[in-house]
């Protein structure tokens, strides 16, 4: 299933990539994950989900980053997404785009 790709911008000249469903979110929820340079570029890649800063500084990467559904899903959590969501510091763009595709967001 491809993602929707939105009208909406992550950044000038990139626009924001939303699954069809928050269900096919079922990246991992606990360790250490080591995200792929194309989404940082910072040698301090490695991140532990059990430190909620690291939590929330990759999904703001990867949210913000990434032009492949496939980083989403293998990467974010649709329930630890809807957990942090209103903590994500997010450019516009990325926020309305995935929350005018999933509303249920919006009252996260």
């Amino acid at each position: 299933m491809p993602a929707v790709t939105s009208a909406h911008l992550a950044r000038p000249g990139r626009p924001a990539v939303v699954p069809r469903t928050l269900a096919e979110l079922t990246g991992p929820t606990r360790g250490v994950v080591e995200l792929p340079v194309r989404l940082m570029w910072s040698s301090e890649r490695v991140f532990d989900l059990a430190d909620p800063d690291d939590l929330l500084w990759m999904y703001e990467n990867v949210l913000r980053e990434t032009t492949r559904v496939d980083d989403l899903r293998t990467l974010v959590n649709a329930r630890t997404l809807r957990r942090v969501w209103r903590r994500l510091n997010l450019p516009r763009g990325v926020r309305l785009a995935w929350e005018s595709r999933h509303r249920g967001l919006r009252t996260a």
